[in-house]
């Protein structure tokens, strides 16, 4: 079993910024690809930034220049940096990994998620 566990959420200001982090635990022989998604009220769940498989970076085009994703392999770790928040930018904030267990089988697993809430 993978449990992965976001913190860094919170209420910020407009033009503020927020550093996300997401950790991965339990039986991990790698991890594919990890990305952030993100949900507003009344919305579909979005990705937001992450790695593909290649350990290529995508971006969803609305935080394109203002969010940076990151990740540390050793630690099974990813970060996402946004910063010049806007209004719009609120929702709940998930993590997401494809992760290969011991016996070869990847399967992706979802994190509980933390609330980002900008002010405006």
């Amino acid at each position: 079993q993978v449990q992965l566990v976001e913190s860094g959420g919170g209420l910020v200001q407009a033009g503020g910024s927020l550093r996300l982090s997401c950790v991965a635990s339990g039986v991990i022989l790698r991890i594919n690809e990890m990305a952030w998604y993100r949900q507003a009220p009344g919305k579909q769940r979005e990705l937001v930034a992450g790695f593909t498989s290649g350990g290529n970076t995508n971006y969803a085009d609305s935080v394109k220049g203002r969010s940076t994703v990151s990740r540390d392999n050793a630690k099974n770790t990813i970060y996402l940096q946004m910063n010049s928040l806007k209004p719009e930018d609120t929702a709940v904030y998930y993590c997401n990994a494809v992760v290969v267990g011991m016996a070869g089988f990847a399967f992706s697993y979802w994190g509980q998620g933390t609330q980002v809430t900008v002010s405006s």
